[in-house]
């Protein structure tokens, strides 16, 4: 394959599977709205064509424009689109569409490709625009590109759970990165152990990249770090690559109350253990970046931007309210 078509492709998850794809001397279309800033706008490489992926005549103008080997679908929110996508590039050797871990319907560790069930999806919810439905319509997405692989189109999935890394507009571990950079003392809920799967964004990209090449049609296949560390061992990796000393204080409900803080105000934080098994997309030679360099780079990139995830956590007025009470302990 030579010619890839990447709808999104300048903001995220996209942009780096962009970087990934140039990396792998594809030449690259990127199919978007033009609303964005475009970080290739001077690549030759990388071509671009305006359009917006819900409307079916501007999936049916890229097909004939670009005629591209493989597809990327980075931006597919509702089953519709995919339904779209799959019958549109119907002749193209690859279609690889964005899923989630949140298409899981059931709690279980860790979770798997064609064995945990995922999330039914009703015909309300399949049109529904919250995030309250995210995994529901991420799930029924999935059907359809199964669907898709059984009427003979190589179309695929790729499921990752929370991503990080540069570039990350959903500034959920930059709150983390920012507490570590300001405070000696960072509260972390519970008592620090909980566990919730996230994949360096860049992971994801080789993953999409691998999937493409050698996945099988009407597969799945999870992405994730390969090691998982819980929220507290999250805090001290964001510490050495900062080189600050840090102490981890950790906070009950019951504690938590002082500063009408819940659990489920901190961002990464999930009351049941989240984990992707990720052995299936490491047999098709997929390899994790190390922790330590996932990081590295991410807080880099944070130093850099001017994102302190402000909107995701509790401020840190309620925060010393908590530790006022802890010290009182």
């Amino acid at each position: 394959m030579d010619d890839a078509l990447v709808i999104g492709g300048t903001r995220f998850i996209g942009r780096h599977l962009v970087a990934e794809l140039l990396e792998a001397d594809y030449d690259v279309t990127l199919l978007n709205r033009g609303t964005r800033e475009n970080p290739f706008d001077a690549d030759e490489r990388v071509s671009h064509v305006e359009g917006d992926r819900t409307n079916d005549s501007a999936l049916e103008s890229a097909a004939m424009t670009v005629d591209p080997d493989a597809v990327f679908d980075c931006v597919a929110y509702h089953p519709k689109d995919v339904r779209a996508a799959t019958r549109i590039f119907d002749d193209c050797e690859a279609y690889v569409y964005v899923s989630s871990g949140a298409a899981y319907g059931r709690e279980e560790i860790p979770k798997r490709e064609g064995e945990t069930p995922l999330e039914a999806c009703t015909a309300d919810q399949a049109v529904d625009e919250t995030g309250a439905t995210y995994g529901n319509r991420k799930a029924e997405g999935d059907r359809a590109v199964f669907a898709a692989a059984e009427n003979g189109v190589r179309a695929m999935s790729v499921r990752p759970p929370i991503v990080y890394g540069p570039h990350d507009y959903t500034e959920r571990l930059d709150w983390w990165i920012d507490r570590v950079d300001r405070f000696d003392r960072v509260l972390v809920p519970g008592d620090g152990t909980n566990v919730r799967h996230r994949v360096y964004v860049e992971d994801v990209a080789s993953a999409l990249r691998i999937v493409a090449e050698r996945g099988d049609a009407g597969e799945a296949y999870n992405v994730g770090d390969r090691r998982l560390v819980t929220l507290a061992e999250m805090v001290d990796l964001v510490a050495d690559q900062l080189d600050a000393a840090v102490d981890v204080v950790t906070a009950g409900p019951r504690e938590l109350e002082a500063g009408e803080i819940e659990l489920d105000d901190y961002p990464l934080y999930r009351a049941y253990p989240h984990v992707l098994s990720t052995a299936k997309l490491a047999a098709l030679g997929w390899e994790s970046t190390p922790l330590e360099t996932a990081m590295e780079r991410t807080v880099a990139d944070h130093r850099e931007s001017d994102r302190d995830g402000g909107d995701n956590g509790p401020d840190r007025e309620a925060e010393e309210r908590v530790l006022g009470i802890l010290d009182t302990f």
